[in-house]
């Protein structure tokens, strides 16, 4: 970089050079023209002097024309110096950095015989290290290959060494397996025969019985089984599993059982005859239900009969059973024909129909069996005046046997009323409770 840093200020230096030598040889023309129109001006005026007759105006229009290319060529000449000396100035200042970059050459020139210097003193010092390496590097790669031998040797090792230990968990487990089948022989042999001591081999590690004899009984060694021996073991096990395990107090156990036998049967015995009597009453008792309530039944009917003709004022109604055949658990049907209209059912008549209809059902029924009270919660309330008054009619006579209470808004239901309990409002906002015995005069208010 530094070199081509010279070789581009030497460049310019020879350019400025140029340039001044051009400015230099501007300058020589430029005083020769000056001089020469010195000169010019100078026989001007002598002409000028000499001529007395001349054509003066020429002349000095030539004077005149000679000192302005005389001023103009003042001027250019100042503008060439100004340059001049801009050029000179910016020659020294290259000159001064031409300076600098030899001063900066010379000390990287030094520094490049420093670098040099040292670069050859390292090449010396790798050239020795490189002789040196050279040796440990074959070194290092004969350990290398002896390493992947060796390797190689210890994953063969570990292969065996893995292979052996399957080998051994196979042969610990076979090992456990066969320890397991000769606890169950020995327990099957204890369940089956007893006590017995057994020849077993010297390696085979088993716990022996004690020799209490003739507790404890020798298992001959037998090498062949008979033939039909396993049959007749497994005939004589499900003969032992039928028979199950042995009960020493079975006999009382079944003497006690025998007698809560006999004790549960003659339970038994009695709560099948008290059944058979139950029975008995129970059908002595539907069928004294089914005669009173077949007779009540025809009672009611026939008094319905006559009701709903005297409530209507004519027409007839009648009371039906849904399964005549099965009283205890028949319904009852109502089939009215009011007067001027066709049988029809109860659910077909009108809302006052109805009405009247269930009064006379109700004042039959009182007319057959009375009770001491009963209630009617606005019975009337579909009712005309004429119905209203049989209505009422039929309350006077039936509250000879029973008391009735009405709860009405039908004056002509009131009217037949002996003791009247009305609720009003009073001026203050709150309920009274007023109380009027017709047949007396007195007026109770609470």
């Amino acid at each position: 970089e530094l070199p081509g840093r010279l070789e581009a200020a030497r460049r310019q230096r020879e350019e400025m050079e140029g340039e001044m030598a051009h400015v230099a040889q501007a300058l020589e023309a430029l005083g020769a023209a000056l001089e020469e129109a010195g000169r010019e001006m100078a026989e001007a005026s002598a002409q000028v002097t000499q001529a007395e007759s001349g054509p003066l105006t020429q002349a000095r229009t030539d004077l005149a024309v000679a000192r302005q290319a005389l001023e103009s060529q003042r001027t250019l000449l100042q503008r060439e110096a100004a340059a001049l000396e801009r050029v000179k100035a910016q020659v020294a200042a290259r000159q001064e950095r031409v300076e600098e970059l030899d001063a900066e050459r010379t000390a990287a020139e030094a520094r490049l015989g420093q670098l040099r210097e040292e670069t050859a003193r390292f090449e010396q010092e790798l050239a020795r290290l490189r002789a040196s390496i050279g040796p440990a590097e074959e070194e290092l790669s004969r350990l290398g290959r002896e390493q992947e031998r060796v390797e190689a040797e210890e994953r063969r090792a570990r292969a065996r060494v893995r292979q052996m230990e399957g080998r051994v968990n196979r042969a610990q487990l076979e090992v456990a397996r066969c320890q397991d089948r000769l606890t169950g022989l020995q327990q099957r042999i204890q369940e089956e025969l007893g006590l017995v001591e057994l020849e077993v081999a010297d390696q085979v590690t088993a716990q022996s019985p004690l020799p209490l004899r003739p507790l404890v009984s020798r298992l001959p060694v037998v090498e062949v089984l008979p033939e039909g021996l396993e049959g007749e073991i497994r005939r004589l096990k499900a003969r032992l599993r039928q028979l199950g395990p042995v009960n020493p107090n079975a006999p009382q156990e079944y003497a006690e059982t025998q007698e809560r036998y006999r004790f549960l049967s003659d339970q038994v015995a009695d709560l099948e005859a008290a059944s058979a009597r139950l029975r008995e009453v129970i059908v002595d008792l539907d069928r004294m239900m089914e005669q009173a309530f077949r007779e009540t039944f025809e009672a009611i009917a026939a008094a319905f009969e006559e009701v709903f003709a005297r409530l209507f004022n004519g027409g007839s109604a009648r009371l039906e059973l849904t399964a005549p055949d099965d009283l205890a658990h028949t319904g009852v049907d109502i089939v009215a024909r009011p007067p001027g209209k066709r049988t029809q059912s109860l659910a077909l008549l009108s809302g006052g129909e109805r009405a009247l209809t269930a009064a006379a059902l109700i004042f039959a029924i009182l007319r057959i069996r009375p009770t001491p009270f009963c209630v009617l919660d606005e019975v009337d309330a579909m009712l005309d005046e004429v119905n209203v008054a049989r209505f009422r009619t039929m309350l006077e006579e039936l509250s000879a046997q029973t008391q009735f209470i009405v709860i009405t808004h039908n004056r002509g239901t009131v009217e037949a009323a002996d003791t009247v309990y009305g609720v009003s409002m009073g001026s203050e906002g709150v309920s009274q409770v007023v109380s009027l015995r017709l047949e007396g005069e007195e007026v109770e208010a609470g």
